[in-house]
């Protein structure tokens, strides 16, 4: 995995959990949501770019 792809999956994983918080705090569904999809997101990024380093190693 390729320093930036890390980087930019864990800006995105922290933006999601500052949405989470957000909308929790200020008791808003929808936002708490977007921000763990947004988690969700990076996290499955993040095990893709997993999976091709597995295979470049071969």
């Amino acid at each position: 995995m390729g320093l930036d792809d890390k980087i930019d999956n864990a800006a995105e994983k922290l933006g999601g959990k500052a949405k989470e918080g957000a909308g929790r705090a200020s008791d808003d569904p929808a936002l708490e949501s977007e921000g763990k999809t947004d988690q969700a997101k990076a996290d499955l990024k993040q095990a893709g770019e997993k999976v091709k380093d597995a295979f470049k190693r071969d």
